[in-house]
């Protein structure tokens, strides 16, 4: 059996805190091998820790989860951060993803999918759940009908994986929905990671709501 993903949960609510380990402990997937209560005492104990997955609260007292991802981002870039909160709002949804957070879940998420977003998160990947996925969706389809000088030429084929990324598909879906092969998507993100001057998938997603790009088509 391959190791066990290591999870640091940083949360001021004890009862959230007891649940998520609780659960966590019966997965033999991952191991919880520390918690805090804040971002300064997260920062304190990830001192001496070996950690691949960190759910972040963000509303928390003496440093919050936003300050803190600005720390790990600066100090400990290697780290893999899911955002677990109860704010679905827009404007923290950007924040994070500007932040360059790998996923964004809501507190009300099911035991199932939250193992699901931390398997991807670890793997290389993304993890928005639906409802912050429908949150940036509807950011968009709020401006579908406004004319846009797009500053960056983005191809139609580049704009249409673009919208299946923000639906959380993975490269071999995409290639499958747009009949061309893996290789070729990646090929297509690179390119579009240039074109926007983004770091990564989330910088995307970003870019996207930035300039109100939404692809022209179902």
């Amino acid at each position: 059996m391959s190791n066990p993903i290591k999870i640091f949960i940083v949360d001021d609510h004890p009862m959230i805190m007891d649940g998520l380990i609780s659960f966590l402990k019966d997965l033999d997937a991952f191991k919880v091998v520390g918690t805090a209560i804040n971002g300064l005492d997260a920062l304190e104990k990830l001192k001496n820790l070996e950690v691949d997955v960190i759910l972040v609260d963000i509303q928390m007292p003496r440093m919050n989860g936003i300050e803190l991802t600005e720390k790990l981002r600066e100090n400990r870039s290697e780290l893999k951060i899911i955002v677990l909160t109860m704010f679905g709002d827009a404007a923290y949804i950007k924040r994070m993803l500007h932040l360059g957070v790998e996923g964004y879940v809501l507190k009300d998420i099911g035991k199932h999918e939250l193992g699901t977003a931390i398997s991807a998160v670890y793997e290389g990947g993304q993890y928005y759940s639906p409802e912050v996925t429908k949150v940036m969706m509807n950011k968009l389809r709020g401006v579908t009908q406004k004319t846009f000088d797009y500053a960056t030429d983005l191809t139609e084929r580049e704009k249409e994986i673009l919208f299946l990324i923000l639906k959380q598909r993975t490269n071999q879906e995409i290639a499958d929905e747009l009949f061309i092969s893996p290789r070729t998507v990646e090929a297509h993100k690179r390119n579009m990671l240039s074109k926007t001057d983004s770091k990564n998938v989330a910088g995307l997603v970003i870019f996207a709501i930035d300039n109100e790009i939404f692809p022209d088509f179902d």
